[in-house]
């Protein structure tokens, strides 16, 4: 995919008749100044990891994207090495042990997402979108659920603005969906907004 290449299309998306929203190209402009403003939040929070527990800092698992293809996400690791082997996505539930004592704070405020700007700049991932989800979950989506592969998968969206655990996940989903057929550049602007706000006063996104 190009630079000047919409963030929309591919097998799924073909003939959905929703409009360019926001070319590739600020993308990965907004990825770029983004990384450059956090790199020193970054580098605190991998010497924090290193320092509190064993293991890498950067946590990686196979998520499904646009046209129901695969890559693989980029995190920080917010548990503890081995407590999620094979990738399967559990549940992480408040207080939960496996969490480390870095990783609960860059959970909370979502900085455990800056990784994720990677993925945007490899093409993989928009700023703006659906949460990409593991393959054993998209296994069981009908084929409405599927449209929310219609677009790229974003590091922040409209079902994550719209508040945290509380929402059952077939209501994400249809969120997404709806995120499909109503996105423009007015509601990315606003999902963004929302995702600085929530971030800001440390309340967070809707987990993955």
């Amino acid at each position: 995919m190009g630079p000047l290449a919409p963030r929309s299309g591919g097998p799924l998306g073909e003939g959905s008749g929703n409009p360019v929203v926001m070319p590739r190209i600020f993308d990965i402009l907004i990825a770029g100044l983004a990384l450059a403003i956090l790199s020193p939040v970054l580098l605190l929070a991998a010497i924090a990891i290193k320092l509190t527990s064993r293991g890498p800092v950067i946590y990686r698992q196979r998520r499904v994207g646009l046209g129901g293809r695969e890559f693989e996400m980029w995190k920080l690791r917010t548990m503890v090495q081995g407590s999620d082997p094979v990738g399967v996505g559990k549940v992480v539930y408040r207080d939960d042990p496996r969490v480390t004592g870095p990783g609960r704070l860059l959970r909370r405020t979502s900085l455990d997402e800056i990784p994720n700007l990677v993925n945007v700049l490899r093409g993989e991932m928009a700023i703006v979108g659906p949460r990409p989800t593991i393959k054993a979950q998209v296994d069981d989506y009908t084929p409405q659920q599927k449209r929310r592969h219609e677009v790229l998968p974003g590091i922040t969206g409209w079902a994550q603005v719209q508040g945290r655990a509380g929402i059952p996940w077939e209501e994400r989903i249809e969120l997404d969906v709806w995120y499909v057929d109503h996105r423009s550049l007015a509601l990315d602007a606003r999902i963004l907004l929302k995702t600085l706000w929530l971030v800001v006063t440390a309340r967070g996104l809707a987990p993955d």
